[in-house]
Parts: structure tokens; C-alpha cells; sequence
């Protein structure tokens, strides 16, 4: 008995210590995962940081602006209007017997759509000309592409030239003129309104609003004149005759050649008859006189006696 109660005493001894050092290994497990649970955490957090930064850069949100920044922008984009004035060149070609009718047809065109004819001209067929036209067009940019189907049926455009010339500077300028002169004639009215004013600073405020004004109309109508250029297309057209080539060429120098011959002779033979019929007239008063005249002339040496010849004694 003695002997099993030794033994079961050294049981309870190994067991008491394989308890503590489980015990001791659990405790150092216990401190290990709560010393690990941050670090996961933190790695986590930042692994989800990283995710929203990459979702929200991949969605490119923009940076917000406040209105005031907003407002200004919109100010700077507006101030940078620029004033370009445009000016179409066509030089059309149509046949000799056509061209005066293609010149007709494209102003009256003109009067159907919003345009206006700010010069036209025609020249005839002469001898030493072929007939051509030309005009001058204001088009408004919404009716140009109308403008020139229309003008591409009446003849053959052989060039079209395009010029832009940038007025932005003109027009600030002068807006800037408007704007101070309007202010000044405000301000001048203001003060001819008051009641404590003289007679004599009366007038001299009359004269310069008078002066003002004068220069406030010139100024409004140098602006719509810039307006007409800058709002506006200008189409300046030109009509004229195709011209042969080549061979053709030859051809026609040969029968302008004949032509010209036949037109010299005309004008040589309506000289003369103009010279025989002016002269004839006269010539009705001129032989008459002419023949009496060399009548009386010859009378006159017959009838003058002649002088003896000295004789022979007498030498």
C-alpha cells in the first residue's frame, strides 16, 4: 500500500506540472494573439485604405470648386470672345450667253434668305470684251452653305478663297469707349439737373454733353459696323467667261483675228461715208465758186494787152 501511495503521489506531482506548463503555454498563446489582433488590424485598415484610394482614382472624382472660383471662370471664358470677320472670294466661270442671267439669279437669292447686297455691277459684251459681273454679299453664317449650292449651279466655281481677319481688339476697344463716354453723358445730365447751377456752368456743361453725345453716336455706329463685319459672312463673287486653251485657243486668236479685220473695215468705211457726206455739201458752194474763179482768172490774162518789141534801129 505504501508503495502505490508513493506512486500515486508522483502521479499528482507530473500531473499538477504538465498542468502548469500547459497553463504557462496557454498564457503565452493568450498574449501572442492579443499582441497579433492589432497588427491584423492595422493591416487591414490599411489594406482597405489602399481600396478606396484605387476606387476613388479610378473613378476620377474632380476636386470641388467653390462658386466663387466657378463664377470667375466662367467671367475669364467669356472675356476671351474672340471677333473674327470672314470674307469668301468665288470666282465662278459660266458660258457667254448664260453669265447675265447666273449675275441676276444669285441677287435675287440673295433677297430670300438673310443677305444683302452691298454692291453689284455688270459689263456687257463689246468688241474688245467678254461681258462679266461682280457683287458683294453680307451673309448671315446660318444661310452661307445655302448661299453657295446655289451659286454652284449657276456656273462652274474655278477658285474660292477664304480671308479672317481677327477684330477682337477693335471692338473691346470701342465697347470700352461706349461704356466710359455713356457714364460721362450720365454724370453730365446729373449735374445740369441741379439747381444750384449757374447760368454760365449751364452752358459749359450744355456744350460738353453736346460734345459727348457727338462722340458717343460715332462711337455706336463704328460698333455696328464691326458688328455687320464680325457677325456676318462677306461673299464677294465673281462672274466671268471660261477662256479656251490649247489648240482652242489658237483657233479663237485666228477668228478674233478675223473678226477684228472685219470690225476695222467696217469702221474704216463708216469714216468715209461720214467724210463724203460732210463733204458734199460743200462741195455743192466749192465748184461753182472754183470754176468762176478760173474763169475770171483766165479772162483777165487774155485781155491784158501786150508790149511792142523794140526795134532793130533803135539798137
Amino acid at each position: 500500500m505504501a508503495f502505490r501511495a508513493v506512486i500515486y503521489s508522483n502521479w499528482l506531482s507530473q500531473t499538477n506540472e504538465s498542468a502548469k506548463s500547459m497553463k504557462s503555454i496557454h498564457i503565452v498563446l493568450f498574449s501572442t494573439c492579443l499582441l497579433l489582433i492589432p497588427a491584423g488590424c492595422t493591416r487591414s485598415s490599411k489594406m482597405a485604405a489602399r481600396t478606396v484610394m484605387k476606387e476613388s482614382s479610378s473613378h476620377s472624382i474632380a476636386p470641388y470648386s467653390p462658386p466663387m472660383a466657378r463664377l470667375s471662370t466662367k467671367v475669364s471664358a467669356a472675356s476671351m470672345q474672340r471677333f473674327i470677320a470672314v470674307t469668301h472670294k468665288l470666282d465662278v466661270i459660266s458660258s457667254e450667253s448664260e453669265l447675265p442671267k447666273a449675275w441676276e439669279s444669285v441677287v435675287n437669292f440673295c433677297a430670300t434668305i438673310q443677305c444683302e447686297v452691298v454692291s453689284s455691277s455688270i459689263t456687257n459684251k463689246t468688241s474688245n470684251s467678254a461681258p462679266s459681273g461682280s457683287m458683294t454679299l453680307r451673309v448671315s453664317p446660318d444661310d452661307l452653305k445655302k448661299l453657295f449650292t446655289y451659286v454652284e449651279k449657276q456656273g462652274r466655281i474655278a477658285q474660292h478663297t477664304t480671308e479672317s481677319e481677327d477684330k477682337t481688339t477693335e471692338v473691346v476697344d470701342t465697347e470700352a469707349k461706349i461704356k466710359n463716354l455713356t457714364s460721362f453723358r450720365d454724370n453730365l445730365r446729373a449735374m445740369l439737373a441741379k439747381p444750384s447751377a449757374t447760368v454760365k456752368d449751364l452752358v459749359e456743361i450744355q456744350g460738353q454733353l453736346t460734345e459727348t453725345q457727338t462722340q458717343l453716336d460715332s462711337e455706336n455706329a463704328q460698333r455696328k459696323i464691326l458688328a455687320n463685319e464680325t457677325e456676318k459672312v462677306a461673299v464677294e463673287i465673281e462672274f466671268r467667261v471660261d477662256e479656251p486653251i490649247g489648240n482652242a485657243r489658237g483657233f479663237a486668236q485666228i477668228t478674233n483675228a478675223f473678226r477684228e479685220a472685219g470690225s476695222d473695215l467696217a469702221e474704216s468705211t463708216a469714216w468715209l461715208i461720214t467724210f463724203i457726206v460732210t463733204v458734199i455739201p460743200w462741195l455743192i458752194l466749192i465748184v461753182p465758186l472754183g470754176w468762176l474763179l478760173f474763169r475770171a482768172l483766165r479772162r483777165w490774162r487774155h485781155g491784158r494787152p501786150t508790149s511792142p518789141p523794140p526795134s532793130s534801129a533803135a539798137a
